[in-house]
């Protein structure tokens, strides 16, 4: 179909071994290496590349003129409108230019202004709203509803379209792990759920795997999952007090907290210096700058958790390895991470 690649818009991405993180966890941990994904070098271009694939080609099936999701007067394609700490808006904008689309992201005002940069430099218009994502996600959906039918909305985590997306990962781990094997748990950073989502979708999805558990980690002050599960239902977080801003949604997706009760998930709160620390330390050891909303799962090793959840029993017998995902992000600088240490009072590198 005429503007819509026939593949989909995300990489196959490495799960290496890492000898350092294994060491450390006491356990065999691999690496899956979404920081190498094009569009951000985050994992949300799983998810979103898809949501924007199928919007696309419903675009064209209708001429470009009505059908929902189509006309608006565009004339090259739809109009992707975003609301994101960063990485789902570099995503979109990517998918966007992919497509021959357009992109608006609108970010909080806590975005910081080298994202917003590389916003623009992949293409997207953007634009600053709001003191959290919550409130510029209210704008965003105003504004791609106002659109018509030339706008696609994207939401960056509460999408059965990214889920569907997301559960690629896992379907690739498949694919790579030894046949006959399987993780004995994954590893993964959560903010508004849509990762974990679609993770569990995967194990479900590619059969044998759906008893592997899932160690969901957050930091404190952006730990909207893990209050809801202690609430026993889903609460608001009064503000997002944390560093890791790619994380701050006030409140985790339904979806997410319906399958942390479902599934087998332990959910973890890192604080900000477990989160930053995990960064310098997965810098030293693996060579690769990730953003501290990354640094949130990783931290799970760093911190101990792991270890902890092992020697507690309450991961059971290992089948397999620990896979980590390193979910990446473009949000993150040496010089930002030199600021987080000292903001937190961490001291030099």
């Amino acid at each position: 179909m005429d503007g819509v690649p026939a593949t989909p818009l995300h990489q196959q991405t490495p799960l290496r071994e890492s000898p350092r993180l294994s060491a450390v966890a006491g356990v065999d941990v691999l690496l899956k290496l979404e920081n190498a994904q094009p569009g951000g070098g985050s994992f949300k271009i799983r998810g979103v590349g898809l949501l924007c694939q199928r919007a696309s080609a419903l675009w064209h099936a209708a001429g470009g003129l009505g059908g929902g999701l189509g006309g608006g007067g565009l004339g090259g394609g739809l109009h992707f409108v975003c609301s994101s700490g960063g990485n789902a808006g570099m995503a979109t904008a990517y998918a966007a230019r992919r497509l021959g689309g357009r992109s608006t992201v609108f970010v909080p005002r806590s975005t910081a202004s080298s994202t917003r940069e590389r916003l623009q430099e992949e293409g997207a218009s953007v634009q600053v709203v709001g003191d959290a994502w919550d409130e510029t996600n209210v704008h965003a959906l105003r504004v791609a509803t106002e659109g018509g039918d030339g706008c696609c909305y994207v939401h960056p985590f509460d999408d059965p379209l990214l889920w569907e997306g997301h559960a690629s990962l896992v379907h690739e781990l498949k694919a790579t792990l030894a046949a006959g094997s399987k993780p004995g748990a994954v590893v993964v950073s959560v903010g508004g759920g849509g990762l974990l989502c679609g993770v569990v979708r995967g194990l479900r999805e590619v059969g044998g795997w759906g008893d592997v558990p899932v160690i969901a980690v957050e930091t404190e002050g952006a730990h909207s999952l893990h209050a809801a599960l202690s609430a026993g239902e889903l609460v608001t977080l009064p503000a997002i007090t944390s560093v890791a801003k790619t994380l701050g949604a006030k409140r985790v997706a339904e979806q997410a907290f319906t399958l942390a009760r479902e599934h087998v998930v332990f959910s973890e709160v890192v604080s900000d210096r477990d989160a930053i620390d995990a960064v310098q330390r997965f810098l030293d050891d693996e060579r690769m700058l990730v953003e501290p909303a990354c640094g949130a799962a990783l931290a799970a090793v760093y911190s101990g958790a792991v270890r902890r959840l092992v020697a507690e029993g309450r991961l059971g017998p290992l089948p397999g390895p620990v896979v980590a995902v390193v979910c990446g992000g473009s949000g993150v600088t040496l010089g930002q991470l030199r600021e987080w240490r000292e903001q937190l009072g961490m001291g030099p590198e």
